[in-house]
C-alpha cells in the first residue's frame, strides 16, 4: 500500500504560483495491473488555513467519486449582447487545459456541453487531447427577471461507455448582465449535486499538514531589520541591548526549531553563520554549571547547531556516510543484540538444514556491528579535508569556548564531547536511524534493516559519549561491542583534534577555492531521448546517462566518474516541466526548454525512474534558473510528431503553448537556494507574534536599577536595540498594510508552501 498526494493549486486565488497546497489524498492497494484506489482525504486550503500551527491527527477516508475528481482550467468568453426582442448571452468556449485523463491512451476526447434555461447546445468532440481548442460560440436568449444560471459542462466523450464527468463553471446570469461581458480562465469544479455519503469503514489516515502562506515584501523593506540583528550579532556578549537572548526567551519550545532555522539561514547568507553560534554558544555556556548538562535541552544553541549541520554539512555526511547505509541495506542481515529480543527462526541456516542457536546469533551481530562501526569510524577519520571549512571552524569556536568555561583536568573530555554531542548525537545517529529522512536513501527500511540501524546509531552514541560507564551501564548487553566502542574513542578524539585544528587563513583559503567550483544541486541516472531518421522511417528511443546540475550547467557523461559533456548552460533554460503520458508512453517525462547558441529554441526529453524524482528534478531545475531573463508563461506539454503537436493538435510548431509554466512550483529540500528576503519575513513574522512579550521586557528592563535615559541617535531613531526592534517591527507591519496588490517592479511575491 502507498499513499498518494495530490497537489492542486487554485490559480483565480492567488495569481502566483506556490510550493502547493493539496485538495486531498489518495490510498491505493498496488498489485500486479493497475493501482486501485482506495479511498481519499481531502484538505482545504481553508481548513489548512485554520490550523496556523499545522493539522495534525487522524483523518477518515472517504469514498473516491469520478464526477468529484476534476482538474483544469477553461478559457471562455461571455458577453451580453442587444437582439431584436431581448438580450441576448453569448458564450464563446475557446480551450482548455490540464485536463484529466479518462482514456488508457492518457488522454480524453472532450467536448463542452453549454446549458441554460433550458436549453443544451454542444462543441464539436476533439479527439485524444487534454489541451483542446473549439472557438465555438453559442447564444441564448435572455429573459427579464430569469434566475436560470448559465452552466458550462466539459465531458469526455465515449462511443461505448457513458461519457465521463470533466468538470463544470456555473455563472450568475444576473451578475454578468451587470457586467455585459466577462474573459478569463476559469477552474473546473466537481459535481457536488448528489447527496454527501456519510463515511464508511475505509479506514483513516494519519496525517501532519502545515500550509504556511507568507506575503515577501521588496527586500529594502527588510534591511533595517537584517542590519540590526546582524549588528547584535557582530557585538556579541558586549551588546547593550542581548536581543538574541531575548529572541531565545521569548521563543516557546514548540516554535524553537523553526526560528533557529530561520536565523541559522537568514545569518548563513549574510556570512555571518559562525559569530551567531558562537554568541549561541557563549550565552549557554554561561548559563551551565554542569559539565554533563552542556547543550542537552532544546535550546536556540542546540536547534540552531542542527540545523546549520543540515544546511552546511548535508554533502559531507552523504560522503561519509552513505557507503555505510547502502551496504546495511544491501546486506539484509538479521542483526540482534539484545538475548530478550533474538528470534532464531529469523535467521534461516547457517548450514544444511542447522539452525542457528542464539549464542550464533549474538555473535555474529557483534561482528556484524563491530564491522560497521568500524567502517564508519574509519571514513570519519579520513575525512577532515572533505569537512566544510565553516563548519571545521564553528566546531573550533565551539571547542575553545568550552575547554575555556572547563579547564580543569578532570573535564578534559568535555571540549571533545561537546563536539560529539552535535556531530554525533543530533547528526550522525539521526541519520543512521532515518536515512530516507537524511536524503541518504529513497524509501524507508524494513522492520529487519531498521533493527540494524537502531543498534549502529546506539553504538555511535556510545562512542560520541566517550564511553562513559553511564553510557556503557544503561545497556548492558552492548558489551560485545566495547573493544569496537573504545578503539572508536580514540579514533573519534583524534578526528576532533585535527578537525578543530584550522586556522583563519586556511579557512579562508578552503572557502575561496570553493567558491570557485560550481557546487552540484542535483545529479543521478536519466534517460535522454534520442531521435533518429526522419520521415516516416523516424525512431525514437531513450538512452541512459548521468546526469549533473549544479549552478552553472546541465552536463551529462556516461558514468558519474567519466568526462562530462555540457548539455545545456543554466542561462539558457526557459522552462522546465512535465510532459504528458501519451508523449512517449509514460508519465515520468520532463522537458527543459532552452535556447542554444544561436539562439534557436530547443527541447531536451528526461525520462525519469518515479514520480519522485520527476518531481525533484524538476524543482531543482526551477529553482536554479527561477532568475533567468526570458521564462516562458507557457508551453506544450506534448511533442510535435508529424506535423502537429500531440497535446492541442496545433500545426505551428512555434506556436506559444496550450498549458501555463510553473516556474515556482518547487519542492522544500535541504540544498535549497538561500531566500534572504523569506527569511527575514519569517523573522519580522514570528517576532510580530511575541511583540507584546517583547514589550514588556523592554518595559521591565528600562525600569530595573541599571536603566538610563533613552538615547537618541541621528535622525531621532532610539539607540536602545530593543526600541529599535520594536520600531523596525512597527515600520514592516505598515508596510504590509500599504502594500499594493499588483505593481511592478517591487511588487511583493507571495510564497505559499506545504509541508507534510
Amino acid at each position: 500500500m502507498f499513499v498518494g498526494m495530490c497537489v492542486s493549486p487554485r490559480a483565480e486565488t492567488y495569481p502566483t504560483p506556490m510550493r502547493g497546497p493539496t485538495e486531498g489524498s489518495w490510498v491505493r492497494l498496488r498489485g500486479l495491473r493497475r493501482d486501485d484506489v482506495i479511498g481519499k482525504v481531502c484538505l482545504t486550503r481553508d481548513t489548512l488555513a485554520t490550523h496556523p500551527k499545522g493539522f495534525s491527527g487522524w483523518a477518515h477516508l472517504t469514498e473516491v467519486d469520478p464526477d468529484e475528481e476534476v482538474q483544469g482550467e477553461i478559457h471562455l468568453r461571455l458577453e451580453v449582447v442587444p437582439g431584436t426582442r431581448a438580450c441576448r448571452l453569448r458564450c464563446s468556449v475557446l480551450e482548455a487545459r490540464d485536463l484529466a485523463p479518462k482514456d488508457r491512451n492518457g488522454a480524453s476526447d472532450p467536448f463542452v456541453r453549454v446549458r441554460y434555461n433550458g436549453r443544451t447546445q454542444e462543441t464539436s468532440i476533439v479527439k485524444k487531447s487534454r489541451y483542446p481548442r473549439w472557438n465555438e460560440t453559442f447564444e441564448f436568449e435572455l429573459e427579464e427577471g430569469a434566475a436560470e444560471a448559465l452552466c458550462v459542462e466539459a465531458w469526455d466523450w465515449d462511443l461505448v461507455s457513458r461519457n465521463d464527468f470533466l468538470g463544470k463553471v456555473v455563472f450568475n446570469v444576473q451578475r454578468l448582465r451587470a457586467a455585459q461581458q466577462e474573459e478569463g480562465w476559469f477552474r473546473l469544479q466537481p459535481d457536488q449535486s448528489k447527496s454527501q455519503r456519510e463515511e464508511g469503514n475505509l479506514g483513516s489516515l494519519q496525517l501532519e499538514v502545515r500550509l504556511r502562506d507568507e506575503m515577501v515584501l521588496p527586500s529594502g523593506c527588510y534591511q533595517p531589520l537584517v542590519q540590526l540583528l546582524c549588528r547584535e550579532v557582530k557585538l556579541g556578549t558586549q551588546s547593550p541591548g542581548q536581543l538574541i537572548l531575548l529572541i531565545e526567551e521569548t521563543t516557546s519550545t514548540e516554535c524553537r526549531q523553526d526560528v533557529a532555522t530561520t536565523l541559522l539561514k537568514l545569518f548563513l547568507g549574510q556570512g555571518l553563520a559562525k559569530d551567531f553560534l558562537d554568541l549561541l554558544f557563549q550565552l549557554e555556556l554561561g548559563r551551565t554549571s554542569e559539565a554533563n548538562t552542556l547543550f542537552r535541552s532544546n535550546s536556540l544553541a542546540s536547534k540552531s547547531m542542527e540545523s546549520f549541520l543540515k544546511v552546511a554539512g548535508m554533502r559531507y555526511l552523504h560522503g561519509v556516510l552513505g557507503p555505510i547505509i547502502d551496504r546495511v541495506f544491501e546486506e539484509k542481515k538479521y542483526v540482534e543484540l539484545d538475548p530478550s529480543k533474538v528470534e532464531v527462526k529469523d535467521v534461516g541456516c547457517s548450514g544444511l538444514h542447522r539452525p542457528h542457536t542464539e549464542a550464533e546469533v549474538l555473535e555474529q551481530s557483534a561482528q556484524t556491528l563491530s564491522a560497521h562501526l568500524g567502517a564508519l569510524l574509519s571514513s570519519l577519520s579520513r575525512s577532515v579535508r572533505a569537512c566544510p571549512a565553516v563548519v571545521r571552524a564553528t566546531f573550533r569556536q565551539l571547542f575553545r569556548r568550552v575547554r575555556e568555561r572547563f579547564p580543569s583536568a578532570q573535564d578534559e573530555n568535555v571540549p571533545f564531547i561537546a563536539v560529539t554531542s552535535f556531530l554525533c548525537l543530533r547528526f550522525i545517529s539521526p541519520a543512521i536511524m532515518a536515512p530516507k529522512l537524511f536524503h541518504l536513501r529513497e524509501r524507508h527500511a524494513d522492520a529487519r534493516t531498521s533493527r540494524t540501524l537502531l543498534l549502529l546509531a546506539k553504538a555511535v552514541q556510545n562512542v560520541g559519549n566517550m564511553d562513559t560507564p553511564a553510557s556503557r551501564a544503561k545497556e548492558a548487553w552492548m558489551e560485545p561491542l566495547q573493544p569496537t566502542v573504545r578503539q572508536g574513542v580514540a579514533q573519534l578524539k583524534d578526528f576532533i583534534t585535527k578537525l578543530v585544528d584550522i586556522q583563519e587563513k586556511e579557512e579562508l583559503d578552503l572557502q575561496r577555492a570553493l567558491s570557485l567550483q560550481a557546487p552540484p544541486v542535483k545529479e543521478g541516472p536519466l534517460f535522454i531521448h534520442r531521435t533518429k531518421g526522419k520521415g516516416p522511417l523516424m525512431s525514437s528511443s531513450f538512452k541512459k546517462l548521468h546526469f549533473f546540475l549544479t549552478t552553472e550547467a546541465l552536463s551529462f557523461a556516461k558514468t558519474p566518474s567519466s568526462k562530462k559533456s555540457t548539455l545545456i548552460k543554466l542561462a539558457h533554460i526557459r522552462a522546465a516541466e512535465k510532459v504528458e503520458e501519451k508523449s512517449f508512453g509514460s508519465s515520468h517525462v520532463m522537458q527543459v526548454i532552452y535556447t542554444d547558441d544561436a539562439g534557436r529554441s530547443q527541447t531536451a526529453y528526461l525520462q525519469c525512474k518515479c514520480v519522485n524524482e520527476l518531481n525533484q528534478w524538476l524543482s531543482a531545475l526551477r529553482k536554479v534558473s527561477i532568475n533567468n531573463t526570458g521564462l516562458l508563461g507557457s508551453y506544450h506539454p506534448g511533442v510535435f510528431r508529424g506535423d502537429k503537436w500531440s497535446c492541442c493538435h496545433q500545426r505551428d510548431k512555434t506556436d506559444l503553448g496550450c498549458d501555463k509554466t510553473r516556474s515556482r512550483v518547487t519542492l522544500q529540500e535541504w540544498n535549497d537556494p538561500l531566500d534572504h528576503d523569506l527569511e527575514a519575513q519569517l523573522i519580522y513574522r514570528h517576532l510580530l507574534g511575541v511583540e507584546a512579550t517583547l514589550r514588556e521586557k523592554h518595559r521591565q528592563l528600562s525600569a530595573g536599577p541599571e536603566a538610563g535615559p533613552v538615547l537618541m541617535g541621528p535622525g531621532g531613531a532610539p539607540e536602545d536595540p530593543v526600541a529599535q526592534l520594536l520600531q523596525v517591527l512597527q515600520d514592516l507591519q505598515e508596510a504590509h498594510r500599504s502594500s499594493p496588490a499588483g505593481s511592478p517592479p517591487s511588487e511583493p511575491s507571495r510564497v505559499l508552501e506545504l509541508q507534510t
